[in-house]
């Protein structure tokens, strides 16, 4: 299996993306299958915009375009958006490989694993417990075929909540997608 069809890799197991079969097949690119929806990129740059806007960046840094955090040594994951703050990762440990350090926040906008290596909602809920395990402490996943949000911590404490609700991402800082979305005009609000 050529590895730039490996997503992820959890507790050894590769995780492929979405379609990677087809490509395999040769009926798709690679492009075709690794880039974002349309929909999920809006959500993540309008994320991306929103929280730039408002965080500290003397106290965080936000990461970006599926980074990487290596768990151990049989755990690789990715994030749509980490949120780090600056004295659990400094400027001087940015390098060019994955960060061996848990982000603050974790936010995701849906799923780019293939169906095949793993069901939809145990996906999340285990992706959502290691990041946990690693010491994360909010992780956010925003569904958009369900539209719906789930915001989870280290204390036990998960919610699914619709997407036309405000969700605290940290203190004073807040999104709802749904608003978002009517705002901009979008059937999918």
């Amino acid at each position: 299996m050529p590895e730039y069809l490996i997503y992820e890799i959890m507790d050894g197991k590769p995780i492929h993306y979405k379609g990677y079969r087809e490509v395999l097949a040769g009926t798709k690119k690679v492009s075709e299958i690794i880039g974002s929806s349309t929909l999920q990129a809006l959500i993540v740059t309008h994320l991306i915009i929103l929280l730039g806007k408002q965080i500290d960046e003397n106290q965080y840094t936000i990461l970006s375009s599926e980074a990487g955090m290596h768990l151990d040594k049989r755990t690789n994951l990715a994030g749509d958006i980490l949120i780090f703050d600056n004295a659990t990762l400094p400027i001087d440990a940015i390098n060019e490989f994955y960060a061996q350090v848990p982000p603050k926040i974790v936010i995701e906008v849906d799923i780019s694993a293939d169906s095949a290596d793993v069901d939809t909602d145990g996906y999340i809920f285990q992706k959502t417990q290691k990041l946990l395990n690693f010491g994360v402490e909010k992780v956010i996943w925003i569904t958009t075929v369900a539209k719906k949000v789930t915001v989870a911590t280290p204390q036990g404490d998960w919610q699914v909540k619709d997407w036309h609700k405000d969700i605290d991402v940290l203190e004073g800082i807040q999104f709802n997608i749904g608003q978002y979305l009517a705002k901009k005009g979008s059937s999918f609000a």
